[in-house]
């Protein structure tokens, strides 16, 4: 009897419990979640009128990567390099216990991008990636993985060629990168941080960015594309689909600042690295510095733009064709010249054997020159010669001590601390050879000169460092 009490208690319990959610009910006709109508369900977008500018650059965006992703690939390498040993590794002493010590090393493996440019296998990227690899391996957007040998790099631009051996692949379109313009679309694709076929969108920053310290040719496009670790070697797209440069190298302290090498002055790199598997430059046979302020006033130029010859190499092609020390080089080709790393730039790029036109600025004239370029290679090496030890005397008004010169001029024996010639950059050890462009034989002449330029207005000082020459405008108080 009490059992059946038990039970009926137990039955009603759970009919009124029932009862009292609704949710139970059977009757609740709530969804789960809410399908959109675009994809067959019956809930609007929340945005029905997308404007269509936004739409067609989504779809334009979607193209890039599906035409272009088969043709970027990433890279993998594995180097060989040495470890670092213990101060004691060369010492007889540690020898007697240790016995024989050799070099260890390690096992590096790193990643990068590329972008197939034939369709027989030729691979464009950049040269630290595969700089002394001891094996390289491709991956194609198919998966398909390839080993890849290294067919020529140059770290002057950080440009390398590397070839697999496949058939019909699909090859990158190249784009005319001297036509683009701040603002444009800038899409890149690689591998960063080994997440392969990663793509981002960013515009073009600036154009013409050199002086970075990054390699020894600068002309890099910015970009405020995301550019990572991985990314190096990939290509710099336009709205196109069509590389406008190479991805090298970001800001670390930054973001939103990367670096592509520009496709035109990438292609005579490669195309060289292809047929012959290095890279032979232009070379004028001068050495150059930048035009300041002061050096522009001093010379009577209305604009601190070009290259000043500080020096002129015997026998070298500048040399032949008439170039003389002071010149200051404006135009290249017709083409005018920003500053020494833009001359430096042209004249590796115009080609060996070439006939160039150089427009130079000398005595408050413009003069024409043609000269026919030589090759880099047989450019003479550079040595550096010893300072001289510094001697006790006084400084005269630009901070400097002085004092003949074996082959002419005044060799500086010392200089000042906070003086004039400290901040302009002279050092212990050069040589003046001319002030206001006029040739010294002697420390006496150097002074006789130096009072003779009076109190006001500014110093033209030509000096010899070892081989190189190079000019210094100084304020006179």
């Amino acid at each position: 009897m009490n059992c059946r009490v038990s039970l009926i208690r137990t039955v009603a319990l759970i009919l009124l419990v029932l009862t009292c959610l609704p949710g139970c009910s059977g009757k609740n006709d709530a969804p789960l979640f809410f399908e959109s109508k675009r994809k067959g369900g019956e809930a609007d977008a929340p945005v029905k009128d997308v404007p269509a500018d936004i739409l067609s650059s989504q779809k334009a965006f979607s193209a890039v990567a599906k035409k272009v992703m088969p043709s970027v690939v990433n890279i993998s390498t594995i180097s060989k390099k040495k470890m670092v040993q213990p101060f004691f590794e060369f010492s007889p002493f540690f020898d007697g216990l240790f016995g024989d010590q050799q070099p260890q090393y390690r096992r590096d493996k790193s990643l990068g991008s590329g972008f197939i440019i034939s369709k027989d296998g030729f691979i464009v990227t950049n040269d630290h990636v595969v700089r002394e690899a001891e094996s390289i391996q491709v991956k194609l957007s198919n998966d398909k993985v390839y080993d890849a040998k290294v067919v020529g790099g140059d770290p002057k631009t950080d440009i390398a060629v590397i070839k697999i051996t496949a058939a019909d692949l699909p090859a990158a379109v190249l784009a005319d990168s001297d036509k683009l313009e701040v603002g444009q679309w800038a899409i890149a694709i690689g591998n960063p941080f080994g997440l392969e076929r990663s793509m981002t969108v960013g515009v073009v920053s600036a154009t013409g960015r050199s002086n970075m310290g990054i390699e020894t040719y600068e002309n890099f496009i910015q970009t405020d594309a995301s550019i990572n670790p991985g990314n190096s070697g990939g290509p710099l797209l336009n709205i196109h689909g069509e590389v406008i440069g190479i991805n090298t190298a970001i800001v670390a302290a930054g973001q939103g600042i990367g670096f592509a090498i520009p496709i035109n002055m990438a292609k005579p790199v490669f195309s060289q690295l292809i047929q012959k598997g290095s890279v032979s430059r232009g070379y004028l046979g001068v050495t150059i510095q930048p035009v300041t302020e002061e050096l522009a006033r001093s010379f009577g130029l209305k604009q601190a733009k070009g290259a000043l010859i500080n020096d002129v190499l015997k026998g070298s092609p500048a040399d032949k064709a008439g170039v003389r020390q002071g010149d200051v080089i404006t135009a290249f080709n017709g083409s005018e010249v920003k500053d020494p790393s833009h001359l430096q730039r042209m004249v590796a790029e115009a080609g060996i054997g070439k006939t160039a036109r150089v427009t130079v600025f000398r005595d408050g004239k413009t003069v024409e020159l043609n000269l026919t370029l030589a090759s880099a290679d047989t450019a003479p090496k550079q040595r550096r010669e010893q300072v001289p030890e510094g001697r006790q005397g006084d400084f005269d008004q630009l901070g400097l001590m002085v004092e003949d010169a074996e082959q002419g001029g005044a060799v500086v024996a010392d200089v000042a601390r906070g003086s004039v010639a400290a901040e302009a950059g002279i050092r212990r050890g050069d040589v003046i050879v001319s002030m206001n462009r006029k040739r010294i034989a002697t420390s006496a002449e150097y002074l006789r000169n130096l009072n003779q330029a009076g109190k006001a207005g500014s110093l033209t000082l030509l000096v010899r460092r070892g081989n190189a020459s190079i000019y210094f405008a100084l304020p006179l108080k």
